[in-house]
Parts: C-alpha cells; sequence; structure tokens
C-alpha cells in the first residue's frame, strides 16, 4: 500500500479533529446552543388515612392522581422534544395539611408556578392562598361552591363538580322516562353534598323525589342487606333508587335489594364519573393501555384530571412559548385552546368558573352505558354546558379577574 501523502494526511486529520469537535462541549468562549424550554409543575397530594368502611368496597387506590400526572409528564415530553421542551414534574404526597401546605412552599420556594393538586376543598382554598402567584389545577376536589362561590382566581377544575355529575345522571334518567325517584344520603358530609346535587339535578330536569331517606345505620351489610335493604327502600313507588354514599358504607348492597326490582344510580349503581377503564372510543383505549402500563391498574377519574391538568399545560406552552402562569390561565380561560381528552369533543375551560367542560361517562362496574348530555339537551353556546352551573347560576367571573 502507497503511504498517505503528507498534505492528504494534514487534510483527513483535519477533517477528523473538526468532526470530533462536533460532538463535543463548545468551549468557554463560544456562545451555547439554547438549551430549549424547561417546565417544572408540582403535584400536590393529600393521602390520609381513609379510616374504616361499613362495607368491604375497594378503596380508592392511594396514588390516584400521582400516576396520572406522572403518565401526561411522559407523554408532554414524548412530543416536546421535537419543539425543544422539557417537563418535569416534582411531587408530594401527603397525610396531613401541615405537611401539605409545607411541601408546597418548598416547591415554590424553589420556583415552581404550576400545581395540579389532589385536595378536598379547604384545603385547596389554603394552597391557593398561599400561592397567589402561581395557577392550581384542581384535579381532587368536586365541591360545588368553588365553582360557584369561592371563585378561587388561581385555581381552574378538571375534575367535574358534583353538579356535572348529577346533571349527567338525570338527564339519562330523564331519557328513559324513569322520572320518580327515592334518594337515600349517607351520613357524611360528602354524601349531603352529593345529595344536594341530586335534588338541584331532580327539580332542574323534572323529576320526583318520592321520598328520601337518610341511612343511619352502623352494622354491617355484609351479613344483614338481603334482610335490611328491602324493608328500608319501602316507599311510594318509584322508578330508581339514588344514593348518595362517596365513601361506599352502604351503597354497594343496595343493588338488587330494593323493595321495588328497580335500578340504583348515583355513587353505587349507574355512576356518573369523569373516567373510568370502560371509556374506549376516540383513541381512549390506547391511553388506558399507557397508564395501565405505568401504573398497573386502571386509570380513575383522579387519574384523569390530573392528567388532563398538566396536558392542559403542555398546550398552552406550545401555544405560548414560555411557561408564565398568569399567561397560561388567561389563553386556559380563553375560547383559544381547544384540549383534547380523548372523549370525542374539544374540551375547555369555562371562563366564569374555570371548570373543564368534557363529557360525563355514565358507567356500571364493567361497561359504559352512555355519555352525557343527552340528546335533546340543548344549550345556546354548548351542550356541554347543559351539566353543571351555568353562568347565570355562578358568582364567578374568572375571566374578568387577575390572580
Amino acid at each position: 500500500m502507497r503511504p498517505l501523502a503528507p498534505s492528504l494526511l494534514a487534510c483527513l486529520l483535519g477533517a477528523f479533529a473538526a468532526a470530533l469537535a462536533s460532538h463535543t462541549p463548545l468551549a468557554a468562549e463560544t456562545p451555547a446552543a439554547p438549551e430549549g424550554l424547561q417546565v417544572r409543575i408540582g403535584y400536590l397530594g393529600y393521602t390520609p388515612d381513609p379510616g374504616p368502611l361499613l362495607s368491604n368496597v375497594i378503596g380508592e387506590p392511594r396514588n390516584a392522581g400521582l400516576r396520572g400526572a406522572e403518565l401526561a409528564i411522559i407523554d408532554s415530553n414524548s412530543t416536546g422534544r421535537f419543539l425543544k421542551q422539557r417537563y418535569e414534574l416534582t411531587t408530594a404526597s401527603v397525610e396531613t395539611p401541615e405537611e401539605l401546605l409545607a411541601a408546597a412552599k418548598a416547591q415554590h420556594a424553589d420556583g415552581l408556578r404550576l400545581f395540579v393538586v389532589n385536595a378536598p376543598a379547604p384545603l385547596l382554598t389554603q394552597l391557593a392562598a398561599h400561592l397567589p402567584d402561581s395557577l392550581l389545577f384542581n384535579a381532587g376536589s368536586a365541591d360545588d361552591a368553588l365553582r360557584t362561590d369561592a371563585c378561587l382566581p388561581n385555581v381552574l377544575h378538571t375534575l367535574p363538580e358534583r353538579a356535572m355529575l348529577a346533571d349527567a345522571l338525570l338527564q339519562f334518567l330523564v331519557v328513559r322516562q324513569w322520572k320518580r325517584a327515592l334518594l337515600i344520603v349517607g351520613p357524611r358530609d360528602d354524601d349531603k353534598a352529593y345529595a344536594a346535587a341530586l335534588r338541584r339535578s331532580a327539580k332542574r330536569f323534572g323529576v320526583t323525589l318520592v321520598a328520601e331517606k337518610p341511612w343511619t345505620f352502623d352494622n354491617d351489610q355484609r351479613r344483614s342487606a338481603q334482610a335490611d335493604m328491602p324493608l328500608f327502600t319501602q316507599a311510594a313507588e318509584y322508578d330508581v333508587v339514588l344514593v348518595a354514599d362517596e365513601h361506599g358504607d352502604f351503597g354497594e348492597y343496595l343493588p338488587y335489594n330494593t323493595w321495588y326490582p328497580r335500578p340504583v344510580a348515583g355513587t353505587q349503581g349507574l355512576v356518573a364519573t369523569g373516567w373510568h377503564k370502560t371509556v374506549e372510543t376516540y383513541g381512549a383505549a390506547q391511553l388506558q393501555k399507557r397508564f395501565e402500563a405505568l401504573a398497573g391498574r386502571w386509570m380513575n377519574d383522579r387519574d384523569f384530571a390530573a392528567w388532563i391538568g398538566v396536558r392542559a399545560v403542555a398546550s398552552a406552552v406550545t401555544r405560548l412559548g414560555n411557561a408564565d402562569a398568569t399567561a397560561i390561565r388567561m389563553l386556559q380561560l380563553s375560547p383559544d385552546l381547544p384540549l383534547d381528552g380523548f372523549k370525542g369533543r374539544k374540551l375547555s375551560f369555562r371562563p366564569w368558573d374555570g371548570q373543564l367542560r368534557q363529557p360525563i361517562p355514565l358507567v356500571q362496574p364493567r361497561a359504559l352505558v352512555s355519555t352525557s348530555p343527552q340528546d335533546g339537551f340543548l344549550h345556546p353556546f354548548s351542550e356541554l354546558d347543559s351539566l353543571g352551573f351555568d353562568a347565570p347560576e355562578s358568582r364567578c367571573t374568572l375571566a374578568e379577574r387577575t390572580p
């Protein structure tokens, strides 16, 4: 083999050196290339001990909400890398309000201004007051008063309010001509709040409550439901039993044990919810599979609320080119940012109360029965606004306020 000429060898060495330099960090004196936009989101989860239940109902997963936020970060990074965006989640799941407030302050001190919160209404209200320059997505409280009276200026709600769930359910009952209902109300405050939403919806859609009975028993229904429930549900004839038992103390034992052979709906039986395993159309099956691969369980309404909260941030960041909390809030409350939530319609936040408009699945444990709003329930702006509190029913005007 002939040796390379010195000039040719020099050229090859120079080319090799140039190629090597292109794969190593630039020298200190050379201006750095832009690294893209880093978007940091905090997850604040309140996970107290649920305490004993009066039934052996399967409880809420301890990581409900958290796994949805984690999946949304993965989804956002898979698309964001093409736009030089990088999403990062900082999490805190604690058992006491004091710990959650401390975690929120620590994340805020570290520079975070975007948060997904899975906590009850009183704690969410405290967090909103402690983080006035931040934007919080409520993925944990269905409290109606947050959307009608509290009007927290820096909070958007991705979990459906109780009024939306009750309206979705009662629309279906009207379509089926089940217009006479027996209402059974549990003893907890959450049960009473859900019952209030059912009463409002019944009045709104013309469903008659033939009787209302409070649940006052503390015995073990696993042993006595077949004897107790038929007697307890005696009343003037009804078409359906509505139950308000958000913690599952007794409601699971009502189906097939009522005095009249009638369906059960509400918190048990036929349930209106923000998300369920049986939602599979419009690309939802792929979301379900990704979630189950990550979490090893079914995706629930808290998971979806956290997921769509993070994805709402990603959609706004892509549109704005920055992660400013105030700018994201203003864009979310405008009609200019429809969101894809695998529900067959574009989702958006109501400008008056910050509630996410969304179709509501009606499910039984292993099947999707229907989706509301039902056909025929019209609205001047959006049929989705036939669910929950419309603008005249709320004192809130978030789009006209600044945090």
